[in-house]
């Protein structure tokens, strides 16, 4: 299987069932730190020493989402960023909220 962070974002037409159960918890697995709350998105809080990184690495991850076509939600304070993400077409989890997740780790 390759590597989460070389695949590409799918845009979501739809009509999709969300991940659940056992598929779920396979993708969750390969991204480190990530936290899934029920089954319905996945968050991450990633710490920087000032406000300057913290900003600075937002703006890495809006490029990486435009690129993507995939948006997170972002929560920028002084030192800390935290990132949710989760398809909003389907209201849930698809493979490409991993790949972002994924992504964002590398950055």
């Amino acid at each position: 299987m390759s590597s989460l962070a070389e695949k590409t974002c799918v845009p979501c037409r739809g009509g999709v069932p969300p991940l659940k159960g056992e598929e779920l918890h396979k993708l969750a697995q390969q991204v480190e730190g990530w936290e899934v709350v029920n089954e319905h998105h996945v968050k991450k809080a990633f710490k920087f020493p000032d406000f300057r990184g913290a900003l600075a690495f937002v703006n890495k991850v809006g490029e990486l989402a435009e690129a993507q076509g995939h948006h997170p939600d972002i929560y920028l304070a002084w030192g800390k960023v935290e990132i949710t993400i989760w398809t909003h077409k389907i209201d849930g989890l698809t493979e490409s909220d991993f790949i972002l997740a994924a992504k964002i780790d590398k950055l």
